[in-house]
């Protein structure tokens, strides 16, 4: 292990030892997250999706920022996305308690905020599986389109900063790459169960484990762009 991994390592720690140590912090943490909910998610997935795509930078090529990486647009277009997350999780966390209702569920909505009984897991389930079928799909989608925004531009920050061609670089995607890796194998495996469980803690958790969840899904992004190039 090198001295940048230890460095990354502490840092990745440093995020969240503090809430741990801090009830004061923690308390901070707990009104921030409900009070600022957008605010405190695009901060979360600005920081922890970023660096798990430095992670899967130094495990695909061996060093956490390449040239031409772009960290500060990188955490800026995270931030946003996760500020979309929060609110395809009061959508579909929403929406679902209905359809589930209307299915014959009884007070589904009570059953969500109750404890963990098997009709609970029943409805994170069915909460998570709408949530990646028909909003995840667009969130990779999207990033993707960024992460070849940024390569197009190749450090260049004038061409970072023009708006992207979406056409030419969606037709430029290696769709066996997305298709194969990231929608195919990650959503049903990965991505599914892993909100389930999501679902099943306190709401104002949800996010920051989504959040810690970025990070797998940054290691995943860039290890399917680089299969991609193979």
């Amino acid at each position: 292990m090198k001295k940048r991994d230890l460095i990354f390592i502490a840092g990745f720690t440093a995020v969240f030892v503090p809430f741990f140590i801090s009830e004061k912090l923690y308390d901070f943490f707990l009104w921030f997250s409900g009070e600022w909910a957008f605010t405190a998610s695009f901060i979360k997935f600005a920081i922890l999706a970023t660096m798990g795509e430095m992670l899967g930078s130094r495990i695909r090529a061996g060093i956490y920022l390449p040239e031409g990486f772009a960290l500060l647009y990188r955490a800026a277009v995270w931030g946003f996305l996760g500020m979309t997350v929060k609110a395809a999780f009061m959508i579909f966390g929403g929406g679902t308690t209905l359809i589930m209702e209307h299915l014959g569920m009884e007070n589904a909505a009570a059953v969500m905020a109750g404890p963990v009984t098997g009709a609970r897991v029943l409805l994170a389930l069915a909460i998570s599986t709408f949530l990646n079928l028909f909003y995840a799909p667009v969130l990779m989608v999207t990033h993707r389109v960024s992460d070849l925004h940024i390569a197009a531009a190749a450090g260049d920050r004038k061409k970072l900063f023009t708006a992207p061609d979406v056409t030419r670089l969606l037709a430029s995607i290696d769709w066996n790459s997305m298709w194969g890796i990231v929608l195919k194998k990650s959503i049903p495996l990965f991505w599914i169960p892993a909100q389930t469980l999501n679902f099943l803690l306190p709401e104002e958790f949800r996010i920051l484990v989504a959040a810690l969840y970025s990070t797998v899904l940054g290691v995943i992004l860039a290890l399917a762009a680089g299969a991609g190039k193979d």
